[in-house]
């Protein structure tokens, strides 16, 4: 694996590179001008909330909610858009998925993604070939709903396998993967879930190997795994640049609190542009059930997008 020093060398020299570019804008050229412009644009932030179907996962497993209720939920909850965690699909049929996405667009509700359970993280050969074979089907699942966001695993480190390895296989799957999503023009994000990519130095390698434009980062807040010398702020903060999408939820998986504000200023300061998607959990402290605990946390992260964001 590469070193850390090395990724940050790395990260460094994009931002060098970004600065030289920048300083063109001094010119009093046009063209010059214009550069600078775009320069200034990139630099705002532009924070939207979302959530993931994830977060009524019991009202949905048990009937209580359908997705089509979910989308008209984000209308009243005020949300720019939903996550499509795909586990709640009734099916993949076409008419299904573009009712769907009639519906999202009837209630002016966007798609920040979609979402499904597949790890590349895979000993076989063939079994490796069948886990590329799935995401294929949900990013044309995704696709058809019209998101341009699918998120994905690496999964767990088997027993005895040295994570050198476990990375190659992930690499190797979402290169091809990422190959075959840029053709419909919809971008993997690889979430740092439990397993080999609980640290930020793994999704960093992972993205400069895979070497993609569509190959980004599903950022959830609260998975990294502190280190001596990285916290999981700091941890954050280095994935923020190859992000599309954030799950956001208010405890670490060690159960304490997130500093929400302090997350999404780390965000706004690097200049992010997507969606802030909430992914409620009841196992949080307190355990408070997803109809009342969700809104919540949606309000909480929707106050917090307009904060820290250009719009």
């Amino acid at each position: 694996m590469k070193s850390t020093m090395a990724r940050r060398t790395f990260l460094k020299s994009v931002g060098a590179g970004a600065l030289a570019g920048a300083g063109m804008g001094t010119l009093s050229s046009p063209l010059a001008q214009g550069q600078s412009a775009d320069a200034n644009a990139s630099k705002m932030p532009r924070l939207l909330a979302s959530c993931c179907a994830y977060s009524y996962r019991e009202m949905l497993t048990h009937g209580q909610m359908t997705l089509e209720d979910f989308i008209r939920k984000a209308v009243e909850l005020r949300l720019d858009a939903v996550d499509m965690t795909v586990y709640y699909l009734k099916s993949t049929d076409a008419e299904y998925l573009e009712s769907l996405r009639h519906l999202a667009y009837e209630n002016a509700v966007s798609f920040s993604g979609a979402a499904c359970g597949a790890s590349m993280v895979q000993a076989d050969a063939g079994k490796r070939a069948d886990v590329l074979s799935q995401i294929k089907k949900w990013v044309n699942v995704t696709d058809r709903l019209g998101a341009s966001h699918l998120r994905v695993f690496a999964g767990p480190q088997p027993a005895g396998v040295p994570l050198q390895q476990a990375i190659d296989w992930v690499v190797e799957t979402m290169k091809a993967a990422s190959d075959y999503a840029a053709g419909k023009g919809i971008a993997l994000g690889l979430e740092d879930h439990a397993g080999v990519s609980q640290s930020a130095a793994v999704c960093l390698e992972i993205m400069q190997r895979v070497h993609s434009p569509y190959a980004r980062i599903n950022l959830d807040i609260t998975h990294f795994i502190p280190t001596p010398t990285e916290d999981a702020y700091t941890q954050i903060a280095s994935c923020v640049p190859y992000t599309n999408v954030a799950h956001i939820r208010d405890y670490f998986d060690d159960r304490t609190p997130v500093d929400m504000e302090r997350v999404l200023r780390l965000f706004a300061q690097a200049g992010f542009k997507g969606y802030m998607s909430v992914e409620y959990s009841a196992d949080s402290i307190g355990g408070e059930a997803a109809v009342t605990g969700a809104p919540k946390l949606i309000a909480r992260t929707r106050e917090l997008c307009r904060k820290y964001s250009s719009i």
